[in-house]
């Protein structure tokens, strides 16, 4: 492999990492405390930070995976970890997402929406794809040849 594109692959999972602590684990209930700032206004924000963070993560995904072309022999030992990020964004995007983001129309339509764990899913999907996303880049790491 390239070193540039070994470089890359190395960052790629801890940058992610990153934008999903800062998003999703202090973003997400930080900006209800900030003064003036109503339910309404915060899932009105929230919608759109986190659509715009799941399309980064299709991107990370995307390059993650372009660099499997470069590779010679496949450590699954260390990409069952990218597996486990990809199923999980997977599962995020086709499901949870929507399903989250129609609950916040409901809502912000003046109506409760039903009762649904979709939220205490997608924190703990969250949780699981942080702590894979770093076990992913310290492997990366660990394994790479000077």
């Amino acid at each position: 492999m390239r070193k540039e594109i070994a470089y890359g692959k190395i960052a790629i999972p801890f940058i992610w990492a990153g934008c999903v602590g800062a998003i999703s684990f202090l973003e997400a209930w930080l900006k209800f405390t900030a003064p003036g700032v109503t339910l309404t206004t915060g899932l009105s924000i929230g919608k759109v930070v986190f659509a715009a963070l799941n399309k980064v993560e299709l991107t990370f995904a995307v390059l993650l995976a372009f660099t499997w072309l470069f590779k010679r022999k496949v450590d699954w030992g260390t990409e069952v970890f990218y597996l486990v990020v990809l199923a999980i964004l997977i599962v995020q995007s086709v499901w949870l997402l929507p399903l989250l983001s129609s609950h916040i129309d409901i809502y912000l339509a003046g109506k409760l929406p039903p009762p649904s764990n979709a939220h205490i899913n997608f924190v703990v999907l969250e949780a699981v794809k942080l702590i894979s996303l770093l076990l992913y880049g310290f492997k990366l790491l660990a394994t790479w040849k000077l």
